[in-house]
């Protein structure tokens, strides 16, 4: 599980530096898959300490910033979908 979870982080790492340098048209979908990617790392941080792998303390440490995080990158994948031109 663990390495699933660094995998996760890297990959939302780098999906949002494609998005960065990515042009608009092409933007959204790796806005979308880093977002997806994120959730997917929130949910498997909540099974590690479901199943009682990581402690309150450590989850709250990881999630807070993942959280802030999100809220950044819904923001972002707003901003570029009303800057998308519908296909």
């Amino acid at each position: 599980m663990g390495a699933k979870i660094d995998n996760s982080f890297l990959d939302v790492i780098e999906l949002l530096f494609l998005a960065q340098i990515t042009n608009q048209n092409n933007k959204l979908p790796t806005l979308q898959k880093a977002s997806s990617k994120l959730d997917l790392l929130k949910f498997f941080l909540q099974i590690t300490w479901e199943l009682k792998v990581l402690d309150n303390k450590k989850y709250i440490i990881l999630s807070k910033p993942l959280n802030e995080i999100g809220r950044m990158l819904g923001g972002w994948l707003r901003t570029t979908e009303k800057k998308t031109p519908a296909n």
